[in-house]
């Protein structure tokens, strides 16, 4: 937090510095107006591109593998790890039976056996304890 808030305020500075040097070099009548506006035009497009830089690499995740030995342990079936893998996305059990052509009665055992395998009580914990478990 203490990094952003400081990123901010020198971004401020930086455009304060800059407002204040075209207004000195247009009274001055040094430079012409459109050199100014270039000049910061040019600074914060390389300030924006930093930080798009920045922004992208600290929210790269950790590109973990799948722990199929772990599915196995805990007696996954391949349609149950296909069920899983719909609830992480979000999905109801009417959209997961529409998605794999099930009915949702069937989604529901299916759901009810993940819970069990995964000792979870609801869908929400049961993603939790995939995600802690790396089998999704």
């Amino acid at each position: 937090m203490k990094k952003t808030v400081l990123v901010f305020g020198l971004l401020i500075l930086a455009l304060l510095l800059l407002f204040k040097f075209s207004k000195y070099t247009i009274t001055s009548g040094d430079v012409s107006t459109e050199v100014v506006v270039s000049v910061i035009a040019i600074v914060f497009f390389f300030i924006g591109v930093y930080i798009n830089k920045k922004s992208l690499n600290s929210h790269k995740t950790d590109a973990t593998e799948i722990n199929h030995d772990k599915v196995k342990d805990l007696e996954i079936t391949p349609r149950e790890y296909e069920v899983l893998k719909c609830i992480s996305e979000g999905l109801s059990n009417k959209e997961i039976g529409e998605k794999l052509f099930l009915s949702e009665s069937t989604i529901k055992t299916h759901v009810s056996s993940l819970l069990l395998k995964l000792n979870a009580k609801r869908r929400t914990q049961a993603l939790q304890i995939a995600k802690n478990l790396k089998i999704i």
